[in-house]
């Protein structure tokens, strides 16, 4: 049965209990501290004056869901090829949507929404800093009917239309996934992603742990054993099991964390777009436009690469620079032919890294001298002159000074730029190494900085401006830049692409 939307129609009926719930967690947010106060405070407040209270509560609730549900509708107006959405209970809202400016539509499903056997629909069009379109219960044949709709790419529909007597069913349309991350991939992506946070989490965790040995070593019994333990050198075992035990939690977590949120992902070819469903607990569904698509992002460290996984990052257009995280879907533990399969649905080709760019050796120098040569002449200034104890620890400087050292000279030497005819790739990071695409006809605008002690030297920086991010390469030849920039600039007047 075919649905039709041209008429306005209302949530599932059951949705209703999604709504009082929903306004049930916006009143307790907003009173629930005012009557904690009151209820503890009143103590001559009568149980069955509290009683009805709750009641009347409750029924209010009740009543305002009933209303949102009643006034809430939604339809798609083809004359003018819009979707629009009305609500409200006093002030009446009309939101209207033009389908071509239909960025993303996720259908997900909450624990309560799973209980009652509904679906919530999102409309992201990348125009505002939240979703202009939000449908909290619907089933889940309607769900996928809807954002099919909504995301129907016409350009398709007519090459499809013009073969269709040539070609079979399964032809037109796959609705077969043609990639299915697998249980193992996500276990290896969990246990081999994230070392950054890892490190971060050990160091907070290590830190904390000796101030506080430091704290209980003010009494004089216990500050005499700490202080055999620690001129025993036993600090070095100590350390040694923190990292392990802090390791192996961090790893545990991680592989939860994967696990359930991109349990069972699936990649299905729908219409030409790409259909993206995970979750274990919470599910999720993701209709992405190949042709809006900004920037791939695709990192692989040396574990994975042994292990012939890699994570893949899709960035769309939103407004908000600071959303660019939140927005950006992920692709984890797909391997190499995977990960071309998709390249290829989206670029029509697979982008192949071009002419290289380098970097000026300066950028390192600055680098060791902000993060290596600035803390320790900090540490050594502070030991020196104000806490000599911190003397004692001078050997974990000088772990912590060759480890960043070899982190920079790594980063460095993975830090390029390739450029061909079609895409511009810059490569970097030091252990995980993220190479981002972007499709020069996609770049909005492009700026070159430059300070002036770098003048005479020729070198300088460029930043890419994509309506799914910015991309910067630091001190590259400022010579070639411009020449790129004048070229890059020729191609975005000549290119005719769709990008929102």
């Amino acid at each position: 049965m075919e649905n039709n939307f041209n008429q306005p129609q209302r949530q599932s009926t059951i949705g209703i209990l999604v709504m009082f719930v929903d306004s049930l967690q916006k009143v307790a947010r907003a009173f629930l501290p005012l009557l904690l106060v009151f209820f503890f405070k009143s103590e001559n407040l009568s149980k069955w004056l509290v009683l009805l209270g709750i009641i009347a509560l409750f029924v209010i609730v009740a009543i305002v869901a009933y209303l949102k549900f009643i006034n809430f509708t939604f339809f798609i107006d083809d004359e003018n090829d819009e979707f629009i959405i009305q609500d409200g209970i006093i002030n009446k809202t009309k939101t209207t949507i033009q389908l071509d400016k239909i960025q993303q539509v996720n259908i997900s499903q909450s624990l309560i929404q799973r209980l009652i056997g509904v679906y919530a629909l999102d409309v992201d069009t990348a125009g505002s800093d939240n979703k202009e379109g939000n449908i909290k219960a619907i089933s889940h044949e309607l769900a996928l009917a809807l954002k099919a709709k909504l995301l129907e790419n016409k350009a398709y529909n007519k090459i499809t239309e013009a073969i269709v007597s040539h070609a079979t069913e399964r032809e037109v349309q796959q609705t077969e996934p043609f990639l299915r991350i697998h249980f193992l991939s996500l276990i290896k992506v969990g246990i081999t992603s994230n070392y950054v946070k890892t490190i971060g989490l050990l160091l907070t965790f290590f830190f904390t742990i000796m101030e506080n040995l430091e704290n209980i070593g003010k009494d004089d019994v216990i500050d005499d054993k700490v202080e055999q333990f620690m001129t025993q050198n036993a600090v070095w075992y100590f350390f040694l099991i923190i990292i392990i035990g802090l390791f192996t939690v961090v790893f545990i977590i991680n592989i939860v964390r994967t696990i359930v949120k991109y349990f069972n992902y699936t990649i299905t070819k729908q219409k030409g777009s790409l259909l993206l469903s995970f979750g274990l607990i919470s599910t999720k569904s993701t209709i992405v436009k190949p042709e809006k698509v900004q920037v791939i992002s695709v990192s692989r460290n040396y574990f994975q690469k042994k292990l012939n996984v890699l994570e893949v990052r899709i960035k769309q257009a939103v407004r908000d620079e600071k959303q660019h995280h939140k927005s950006q879907i992920e692709v984890p533990g797909c391997n190499e032919n995977e990960k071309n399969e998709i390249m290829q649905l989206i670029f029509n080709e697979l982008p192949q890294k071009g002419l290289m760019l380098k970097p000026n050796f300066r950028k390192l120098g600055f680098s060791i001298f902000l993060v290596i040569v600035l803390p320790l002449t900090g540490f050594f200034m502070l030991g020196n002159y104000a806490q000599p104890k911190l003397l004692n620890y001078y050997s974990f400087a000088l772990v912590y000074a060759l480890f960043f050292l070899v982190i920079l000279s790594f980063g460095f030497r993975n830090y390029r730029l390739f450029v061909n005819e079609k895409h511009i790739i810059k490569q970097s990071g030091a252990w995980d190494i993220e190479n981002e695409i972007i499709e020069i006809g996609k770049i909005q605008a492009l700026s070159t900085s430059q300070l002036f002690w770098h003048k005479n030297l020729n070198i300088g920086s460029l930043t890419l401006h994509t309506a799914g991010g910015n991309v910067t390469f630091h001190l590259g030849n400022y010579n070639k830049i411009k020449d790129y920039i004048n070229l890059w600039l020729y191609q975005i007047e000549a290119s005719n692409k769709n990008w929102m």
